[in-house]
């Protein structure tokens, strides 16, 4: 019986950005993983099968950690014909993003952990990197096992909890008790699995923001890392707050959706700047897209007024503004792949390394994801998509 050997790949000409810099080198991969760089190229023997790809100079980056993603779609807010579809593969790939969190939003009745698990599990299968977060906007949250320890625990695929929602006139109104003991729950699972064991904090634009938070974390010995709050660049006074949560051990969560002119919020590119000039822990700071949510807005009485929907490629989008103004691959990289893949605890994600898991993105002369390997296997090739989800024409 011959037994084939499998094809190694080998980068060649890659401006790596680890985040960190590193200048023009040679990557080989296989079996999923980055084996060797050097700035020259290695010596093979001429038997081994190995497929070469000069990416000419091309920068390569890691590929992005997207830690807030309804991949069974969100919405639901103004009845059922609102329910956003899930977003296909290439959605996914085409924007440069190679691992998701995926989790439930309002919609945590019609939607449940069930269908959110299987649709972690057909990513999985489509080669895409997938987890996600037991529970969604309200308590008791909505779970698979019975309770959130349990879900975290026992189902491989979830990490944490979330989104909860707080200060939004969605949200159950959680209590500081019912808080703390949900957040002991994601917490103790976390140490008895090694996963994340966070809770993933949905934030409203009610006027109280984060006091709940503050009061969890002046009255427990919860770690901070476990209370997680996204959606904190959404209102200005907000974002102040969540500055100074990071400072107290919280790393909190920027969106990715658009800002008009005039709005009492900041754009994800705004709130990173403001971030790094208030000098709060860089490593503390992660950006998510919020791909396929709803982005509603709401009329005094809370009903819909409009909606928008949350795309994957606004994460390349804020990275290439970050650029624009002058700041460094090094200095943005991270709160887009080894930050959220730290807080995440997800081994071998969001850098480049020997070791390290080859999920690679090569950016053209406008930052596009021209080049996009999950596991080494390319998905996207010269700006052309090489492997499409089951039902993308």
């Amino acid at each position: 019986m011959t037994v084939s050997m499998p094809t190694l790949q080998l980068l060649r000409n890659a401006d790596v950005h680890a985040p960190e810099p590193l200048g023009v080198q040679q990557l080989l991969l296989g079996g999923g993983k980055v084996l060797w760089i050097g700035d020259a190229l290695p010596e093979l023997p001429a038997a081994l099968p190995v497929d070469t790809i000069d990416l000419e100079g091309r920068r390569l980056i890691p590929g992005l950690v997207d830690g807030h993603v309804h991949v069974t779609g969100g919405g639901g807010e103004s009845g059922f014909s609102t329910r956003v579809p899930a977003p296909l593969l290439s959605r996914y790939t085409r924007a440069g993003v190679t691992s998701v969190v995926g989790l439930l939003g309002t919609d945590d009745c019609a939607r449940s952990t069930r269908e959110l698990v299987a649709s972690i599990y057909a990513l999985r299968e489509q080669g895409l990197n997938a987890w996600g977060y037991s529970g969604g906007y309200h308590l008791p949250p909505t779970t698979l096992t019975g309770s959130v320890r349990g879900d975290i625990a026992f189902v491989e695929p979830l990490i944490g909890v979330g989104e909860i929602a707080i200060s939004d006139h969605r949200s159950s109104q959680p209590t500081l008790d019912e808080l703390l003991r949900l957040a002991s729950e994601a917490h103790v699972a976390g140490l008895m699995t090694g996963k994340a064991g966070i809770v993933h904090l949905h934030l409203g634009d009610g006027a109280r923001g984060l006091e709940l938070v503050r009061r969890a974390l002046d009255g427990s010995e919860l770690p901070a890392r476990v209370f997680n709050p996204t959606h904190v660049n959404r209102r200005r006074a907000l974002f102040d707050e969540a500055v100074e949560l990071a400072r107290r051990g919280c790393c909190i969560d920027l969106t990715a959706f658009p800002v008009a002119e005039g709005e009492d919020a900041w754009s994800a590119a705004d709130a990173w700047l403001r971030y790094r000039d208030s000098g709060a822990p860089p490593a503390h700071l992660t950006v998510s897209s919020d791909a396929g949510g709803c982005l509603p807005c709401f009329d005094a009485d809370g009903r819909v007024c409009g909606m928008d929907v949350g795309e994957s490629g606004a994460l390349l989008a804020t990275l290439n503004e970050l650029l624009a103004r002058g700041v460094t691959l090094e200095q943005a990289l991270p709160a887009f792949t080894s930050n959220p893949a730290r807080l995440l605890r997800l081994a071998g994600k969001g850098q480049i390394a020997v070791g390290a898991d080859a999920d690679l993105v090569a950016l053209d002369a406008q930052g596009a994801a021209c080049d996009v390997f999950i596991a080494g296997v390319a998905h996207v090739r010269a700006g052309v998509v090489q492997r499409r989800g089951i039902f993308e024409r």
